[in-house]
């Protein structure tokens, strides 16, 4: 008969394989490089999309401008608010819980750290660290306040 012990030294080993897996799986950098002039960018597009509007346009012209219309209000909303001083006190307070993935936009690492305690503790303190060097980014891609 085989101690309990072995039980759980299998259901460890399998947990922390798990979690190599899927930290492996996930590339260093998900963000594409973003254009130095993106602002300038944004706003003649913006400018552009309001010309069209009133002008007389195919089917096909309007529901294209009708779906950009809709992709720079998506953008507009989505790079609003993410903070590094709240992503820190998240993952310092509940990091075991992974909340501070779900504010950063990482929802399905979220999951996953909720279902593990943060990978054992041991996930969530290196995600703190991530933060704190400003290595772990919203998946937006920038923080709008740095510490």
């Amino acid at each position: 008969m085989k101690p309990k012990n072995t039980f759980m030294k299998r259901l460890l080993l399998l947990l922390s394989i798990l979690i190599l897996l899927l930290t492996s799986a996930i590339p260093p950098s998900t963000t594409p490089a973003a254009p130095t002039n993106l602002s300038a960018d944004y706003k003649e597009a913006k400018a552009q999309l309001e010309q069209y509007k009133g002008s007389k346009l195919s089917l096909k012209e309007k529901i294209g401008l009708k779906i950009a219309t809709k992709q720079m209000q998506k953008s507009d909303a989505e790079g609003e608010g993410k903070s590094q001083l709240v992503a820190l006190l998240l993952a310092l307070f509940v990091g075991v819980l992974g909340i501070h993935r779900f504010y950063l936009g990482y929802t399905g690492i979220g999951i996953i750290q909720l279902l593990t305690a943060g990978g054992l503790f041991i996930w969530s303190f290196i995600d703190l660290i991530l933060i704190i060097t400003g290595d772990l980014k919203p998946k937006t891609g920038k923080y709008e306040k740095t510490l």
